[in-house]
């Protein structure tokens, strides 16, 4: 009897042993996470600390993440690089600032005249566009997992200190823009450049630039750019939709348990919804209160939009032709975009019936 006792006993031993085994492996992992808006920026930066916090507390602390503010840790346009060489873990970030390396990435951070983000959220989780965008990764050669982890509704057109009347009022402006916005008003004339939020005001303030696009009222509003340019307008064709990632390295990812992996996921589909909604209760009253301010909320003329969405068309016709992945998943988003607008167009109340 005693015999079996023992060997009872050395068996429970030997499984609390292995458990304790696994149990530490686990609490092993602490990723970095640097991000690259500052947290304060509602929608945009906030969703990283949020989700960086309910991972951490609901995996009893076997997944710990660290957010680093801009700057103090790795610049906000080598978080992929970063990320990928394995210098952190993980990043948060807006994946469309590494077009020049990935082309395909602005389709799933910012397509002009393309999806809402309720069309967009759609086609990445139902579509296919979450696995197409593992394998672009992959096949430019980076170590990373990307998972969505939060977006917002569209930005404004921009900034600028005269209304927009027609496309020749870009030729020769000096504008900050991103993705393939950008790439539109290039074709335009205008000399576009890319910073970092953080410079912006400083660039504006100094004459560096004449005009700048960055995101939605709630935001902007908060950079600043309302004390120097004085016309804000609409509609953000360039980006009805801005998505933003959190960008793990793989072989970080690879460490992970299965139960890790999930809390990630679900986590950051969580840090989807909250940051479309902060986003959705803050905007109007940001734009109320700059209209009070005096500041020129136009719009941006139909015939310029038209204008802009044929240009749009030749930038996307071009970037396909030059790249199999973009040209892949832009022929998903498209196809999707075509059934999605006719519920799109149906489905949802005019606007004039909600005021």
């Amino acid at each position: 009897m005693s015999k079996i006792k023992n060997l009872m006993m050395s068996a429970v031993v030997a499984t609390a042993s292995i458990a304790a085994v696994g149990a530490a492996k686990a609490e092993d992992l602490r990723w970095k996470m640097p991000i690259a808006f500052a947290s304060k920026l509602p929608g945009l930066g906030s969703p990283a600390p949020w989700v960086a916090e309910k991972i951490t507390t609901a995996s009893d602390g076997s997944l710990k993440i660290k957010v680093f503010e801009p700057k103090t840790l790795v610049p906000p346009f080598e978080i992929l690089q970063s990320v990928s060489d394995g210098k952190v873990a993980a990043g948060y970030t807006w994946i469309g600032y590494d077009q020049g390396k990935v082309p395909a990435l602005p389709l799933f951070a910012a397509v002009p005249f393309g999806l809402k983000p309720s069309g967009f959220t759609a086609w990445y989780y139902y579509g296919g566009g979450h696995d197409m965008l593992q394998e672009i990764y992959a096949n430019k050669g980076f170590n990373v997992h990307a998972q969505l982890c939060g977006i917002i509704g569209p930005e404004t057109a921009g900034w600028y200190k005269e209304p927009i009347k027609s496309l020749d009022d870009y030729n020769g402006m000096k504008i900050r823009f991103a993705g393939l916005g950008g790439k539109v008003l290039e074709k335009l004339g205008a000399s576009v450049t890319m910073l970092p939020g953080g410079e912006l005001f400083q660039a504006l303030e100094k004459g560096t630039i004449d005009s700048t696009e960055f995101s939605m009222p709630a935001i902007d509003q908060i950079l600043g750019f309302n004390q120097i340019v004085k016309n804000n307008l609409f509609p953000g064709w360039h980006q009805p939709f801005t998505a933003q990632y959190m960008l793990i390295n793989k072989d970080e990812w690879n460490k992970a348990t299965d139960a890790q992996k999930a809390l990630v996921e679900a986590t950051c589909t969580a840090g989807v919804m909250r940051g479309l909604a902060e986003g959705e209760y803050k905007n109007g009253a940001a734009l109320a209160k700059l209209k009070a301010e005096g500041i020129n909320i136009g719009t941006i003329p139909m015939d310029v939009l038209k204008q802009l969405k044929g240009i749009t068309n030749e930038v996307l016709a071009e970037q396909a032709a030059a790249d199999p992945d973009f040209k892949r998943a832009l022929e998903s988003q498209q196809a999707f975009q075509a059934e999605y607008v006719i519920w799109d167009e149906n489905a949802y109340l005019p606007t004039e019936l909600m005021k």
